[in-house]
């Protein structure tokens, strides 16, 4: 028995809904694997709740493509269990979100401490290792810093000449330029407190996205709800 009435609206509605869940899906595997190709050329390894972000982010927009290909078909055939089936993965969804919310809050600083350690361990592999130098420098010239905590972090390393910095560090890169450098021609600031700043200026874009798409799977369970309780009542009616 079709549904009738309001429901034809609030089925209709569902399949905007749907819609925007397979956009919200898309994008969260486009962010994810984002992510993972800027981690795999990172300095940051092994398995940290930084480098397992991503592979969450994956997971999450695969499962609600999934979830949200089942609230189609049940909504086209008015199928009660998928329908269901779709309101009860939705919530999952939601509180796997929830979660992954709170676990970023909760291991901020152990990430940024996490960065902190890796960053100075691999500028002791720098004039050694040219993948490391090669993404250290990517790193300071893309956000134009210099060392960890600022510039002199590099008179620390042994295998460093003395008043030298990689080129990355000035502000007009050129061969040779940190060799007996000037002060005033290299960036002093450094790159574990400009990472964790431009961070913490984004983290808002991604919160307000996150809340965006909450309040979508929000309306998807409401109005699934709706539609399994008139089908519901169509069975009982018949």
């Amino acid at each position: 028995m079709a549904v009738e009435g309001g429901m034809k609206c609030v089925k209709f509605l569902l399949y905007v809904l749907l819609l925007a869940f397979c956009a919200c899906a898309v994008g969260l595997i486009a962010v994810g694997v984002g992510a993972q190709l800027v981690l795999s050329q990172t300095i940051i390894q092994g398995a940290t709740p930084g480098s397992l972000l991503p592979v969450v982010i994956i997971a999450v927009g695969v499962f609600l493509f999934l979830v949200a290909f089942v609230g189609c078909c049940g909504a086209c055939k008015e199928n009660y269990c998928l329908m269901i089936t779709f309101a009860i993965f939705l919530s999952l969804i939601m509180l796997v979100e929830v979660a992954a919310a709170i676990a970023g809050y909760v291991f901020r600083d152990k990430v940024m401490s996490e960065f902190n350690n890796n960053f100075r361990q691999q500028m002791e592999n720098y004039p050694k290792n040219n993948h490391t130098a090669s993404i250290l420098d990517r790193m300071q010239a893309d956000f134009k810093c210099c060392g960890a905590a600022n510039y002199t972090d590099w008179e620390k390393i042994p295998s460093m000449s003395k008043n030298r910095v990689p080129d990355s560090c000035c502000i007009d890169v050129t061969v040779g330029c940190g060799i007996n450098f000037n002060e005033k021609a290299i960036h002093k600031e450094g790159c574990v407190e400009k990472i964790g700043g431009w961070l913490r200026k984004n983290v808002l874009v991604v919160a307000a996205a996150a809340l965006g798409i909450a309040f979508v799977e929000v309306l998807g369970i409401v109005f699934a709800c709706c539609l399994v309780k008139s089908i519901r009542s169509g069975y009982e009616v018949m």
